[in-house]
């Protein structure tokens, strides 16, 4: 059985008797055909009343599910002939910072995205997908390649936050962002963001600024993360909860909001719950929003992409 989040725990049962159900018809000895239908549609009327009315928090569970699809699952799924790329000619090769280049259907492209570990191993390798100043200047380098070779750069966030450890202060954690920052407000070629998982503070807007920024359905997208905000305003994470409505961190408020350009669906029950369905469903998006942004001249494609960011907010004067 698939890992259930604490309030899927309602669905446990019907999953259960779904999974004896398919293996006793597998064994051949029973028909169980009409007993596996009537128990699939049960429970996909279940799931749909349960996520169909999902708070802040509840997606932010489903943004940090352990099976959910992370940045190079998405690479695998939908290019071809990925070549990776490493290190920021500095300092090091940040492993959970992760890209190159790659076709998608025949359009060449640059990917560059966070990359967490399933195993704690794999967690440990890639630093718990917390990138360190390398990164921000690894991912940098790659998108300035992009431009010299005129190649889209498709960015895939999915990170807690950039790594607060004094060593990557010292070695300009804060700077390297803002470098980003200045590089991709006027970089010269069409830049696709994605929130594909977990988009928190300035560790995720290092490689969140362009022309088209996208967030999967369940996923945050947020100054802080509930738990900090919590223990800053609560000194404790008990109202995490609360914290999670509060911030307006979900897609759907972010667009609402205008801080976002557009919502990706996701299967029901999350993206880990049908991967390939999700894949199919990513491509479609990046494909649709490449070809509009490549139809655009470099000149109005950068100076869309700072009015878009300069008329963000809202504000009133006060005398």
């Amino acid at each position: 059985m698939a890992t259930l989040l604490d309030f899927e725990k309602p669905l446990e049962e019907l999953i259960e008797q779904l999974e004896k159900a398919k293996i006793t018809h597998a064994k051949g000895k029973v028909d169980m055909s009409d007993t596996i239908t009537q128990l699939a549609k049960k429970l996909h009327t279940e799931k749909k009343t349960l996520y169909n009315d999902l708070s802040g928090w509840q997606k932010v569970q489903i943004s940090r599910h352990p099976d959910r699809p992370y940045t190079l699952d998405y690479i695998q799924a939908i290019s071809k002939n990925f070549v990776e790329l490493h290190g920021d000619r500095n300092f090091g090769d940040d492993k959970a910072m992760v890209g190159g280049l790659a076709t998608i259907d025949n359009i060449n492209v640059v990917i560059i995205g966070q990359q967490k570990g399933r195993t704690t191993k794999e967690r440990q390798y890639r630093n718990f997908g917390m990138p360190n100043p390398e990164g921000y200047r690894k991912a940098m380098r790659f998108m300035q390649m992009a431009e010299k070779f005129n190649l889209p750069v498709i960015c895939l966030i999915d990170t807690p936050g950039a790594f607060p450890g004094l060593e990557a202060e010292e070695r300009g954690q804060g700077e390297a962002i803002a470098k980003n920052l200045m590089v991709m407000a006027t970089l010269k070629v069409p830049i696709i963001c994605v929130v594909i998982g977990e988009g928190a503070s300035g560790g995720a807007l290092g490689i969140g600024v362009g022309d088209r920024v996208l967030m999967l359905e369940n996923t945050w997208y947020s100054v802080i993360s509930p738990e900090s905000c919590s223990s800053i305003l609560w000194r404790n994470w008990d109202h995490k909860e609360e914290a999670a409505d509060v911030l307006s961190l979900t897609s759907d408020k972010m667009l609402a909001n205008k801080l976002i350009d557009g919502i990706i669906p996701e299967p029901l029950g999350g993206a880990h719950n049908d991967p390939e369905c999700m894949y199919k469903t990513m491509k479609v998006e990046l494909k649709k929003h490449l070809k509009e942004l490549t139809e655009l001249s470099t000149k109005k494609l950068v100076n869309q992409r700072i009015r878009k960011f300069s008329n963000m907010g809202s504000y009133s004067d006060t005398k």
